[in-house]
C-alpha cells in the first residue's frame, strides 16, 4: 500500500465512523418514536438497526487492526486509528442505550394511562442533536464544536434528575406493584438516555484529541504528531 493509498484508507476510516454514527442516529429516532407513540412494532425494529451498528463496529475494528499491523503508521496516523477504536465502542454503546429504551415499550404500552414525563422526549431530542453535532464536528475537525458538546450534556443530566425526582414522588404515593414496575421502567428509560448523552460526550472528547492531541480534562498530549 502506497502512502497515498494509506491516506485514502484513513479517510475511509473516518467515513465509516460517520456512517456508523448515522445508523445510531436512526436507531435512536426509532426508539424515541416508539416511546412517544408506544409503538411496539417500531420498538422491535430498533433491534435491526442495533445489529447493523454492531456489525459495523467489528468491521471498523478489523480495519484498524489491519492498518496497524501492515502499515507501521506514524504517531499522527496512530492517533486517528486509536481514537477510532474508542469512538466505535462509544457508538456501539449508544446503540445499546437506544435499544434499552425500546425494550421497555411493550410493558409501557400495557399501562398507557400512566403519564410519561415530558423530559424523556426532551432528553431524547437533546442527545440526538448532540450526536448529530458531534458527528459534524468530527467530520470537520472542529475541536471547539466538539468541546461544546459536554456543556450540553449538563442539561441532559438535569432533565434526568427531574425525571428521577418525579418518579420517586409517584413511588411514594402508590403501593400498586404494577404501577411500581412501570415507574421503575420509566426511571430506567431516562437512565438509558442520560447514559447516551455521556457516550456522545466521550465521542466528542476523542474528536478534540484528534485535532489537538489532548484529551479534555487530563492535559495528555503526545510528544510528536508526525
Amino acid at each position: 500500500m502506497t502512502r497515498q493509498q494509506f491516506r485514502a484508507a484513513l479517510d475511509g476510516l473516518r467515513d465509516q465512523i460517520i456512517t456508523m454514527g448515522s445508523y445510531v442516529q436512526e436507531e435512536l429516532r426509532y426508539a424515541l418514536n416508539a416511546l412517544e407513540h408506544l409503538d411496539v412494532e417500531k420498538a422491535r425494529q430498533v433491534a435491526v438497526f442495533d445489529r447493523e451498528v454492531n456489525r459495523q463496529r467489528f468491521e471498523i475494528e478489523e480495519r484498524c487492526f489491519y492498518l496497524i499491523a501492515t502499515q507501521a503508521p506514524a504517531a499522527g496516523d496512530l492517533r486517528l486509528i486509536f481514537a477510532a477504536s474508542n469512538m466505535i465502542v462509544d457508538l456501539e454503546r449508544m446503540g445499546d442505550q437506544a435499544k434499552g429504551v425500546a425494550k421497555f415499550i411493550p410493558e409501557l404500552k400495557r399501562f398507557p394511562t400512566i403519564a410519561r414525563p415530558p423530559e424523556l422526549q426532551q432528553m431524547g431530542a437533546l442527545v440526538g442533536d448532540m450526536l448529530q453535532d458531534a458527528l459534524h464536528a468530527f467530520a470537520d475537525g472542529n475541536a471547539e464544536a466538539s468541546r461544546a458538546i459536554a456543556i450540553r450534556d449538563d442539561t441532559v443530566d438535569t432533565l434526568y434528575a427531574n425525571v428521577f425526582t418525579q418518579m420517586m414522588y409517584l413511588l411514594a404515593k402508590t403501593d400498586d406493584p404494577e404501577q411500581v414496575r412501570i415507574v421503575y421502567d420509566l426511571i430506567r428509560t431516562a437512565r438509558e438516555l442520560e447514559r447516551f448523552g455521556d457516550l456522545v460526550s466521550n465521542f466528542a472528547e476523542r474528536s478534540v484529541y484528534l485535532v489537538t492531541g489532548e484529551l479534555p480534562g487530563n492535559g495528555t498530549k503526545p510528544a510528536t504528531t508526525e
